[in-house]
């Protein structure tokens, strides 16, 4: 079966090279809420699929999608199962605009004045999720380690709301940086039990909840029995509950721009 490919993707995913970035300019009037949805090196990346489709049948407005996996979370959707479809897959679910791999980020030889993926991604996401946020990618997360295109459009993120316009429909005047909220970052953790309670974790945990907690979200994993066989708290929280936290960040991202 053949799936349809998303303009921007190349990278892992054997997509042929593209001689521009998409503009996240080009897409500040659509009307429609956008969400950054990422998976890093889990498992539970294989609720990917799941989430998008929730969210693009059962909420509205339907939100734009645009994806970003790590090198380490595309090994778990590599056609293995029904639950596990190739990555091209993804392009051909309602919302989604694109799936962005590691390569994607420079795809061809920069020139001055051309676009540069992760600040774009960054300009144009309303709200942002990472499910699953893997014990790595949260160590570098909170570190500030930028060595892949997640962790970069992190890294890069307007945490004070003084950077990017706010994103306002053709019929109103574009209102400035700064005059609201930041935008936000759900990130749903999934590790290992012994690695979600490892002592370096907590700190990890408590910078995200605390210091970081005006534009992050953590939602806590559940117990149960993992994929490697142990039993304990660290699986990502059940996707459904992923879901209506992203559809609550979406719902603030209407109620902000379009109330």
């Amino acid at each position: 079966m053949a799936y349809p490919m998303p303009l921007e993707t190349t990278g892992d995913f054997n997509h042929p090279p593209t001689s521009t970035v998409f503009s996240a300019s080009d897409h500040f009037n659509d009307a429609r809420p956008h969400l950054l949805l990422c998976a890093s090196g889990s498992v539970a990346t294989i609720k990917i699929p799941l989430i998008v489709q929730r969210l693009t049948t059962a909420y509205k407005p339907m939100p734009h999608i645009r994806i970003i996996l790590t090198a380490s979370s595309a090994h778990f959707l590599s056609g293995q199962s029904v639950e596990q479809p190739p990555v091209p897959s993804l392009t051909s679910l309602p919302g989604v605009e694109a799936v962005y791999a590691d390569e994607d980020e420079w795809a061809v030889p920069w020139t001055r004045g051309s676009k540069i993926l992760h600040i774009e991604l960054r300009r144009w996401a309303d709200a942002c999720a990472v499910a699953p946020l893997s014990a790595n990618s949260m160590a570098k997360m909170v570190q500030g380690i930028a060595d892949n295109l997640l962790l970069s459009t992190l890294r890069a993120w307007d945490t004070d709301g003084t950077v990017d316009p706010i994103r306002w429909p053709p019929s109103m005047q574009r209102m400035p940086p700064g005059s609201a909220p930041p935008k936000k970052i759900l990130v749903a953790p999934a590790m290992n039990t012994a690695m979600w309670r490892h002592p370096v974790t907590r700190v990890q945990v408590r910078m995200l909840e605390e210091e970081w907690g005006t534009w992050v979200r953590v939602l806590r994993p559940q117990e149960k029995e993992l994929a490697c066989g142990d039993t304990g708290d660290g699986a990502m929280r059940d996707w459904r509950q992923v879901v209506a936290e992203i559809a609550d960040r979406i719902n603030q991202t209407v109620e902000r721009l379009w109330r």
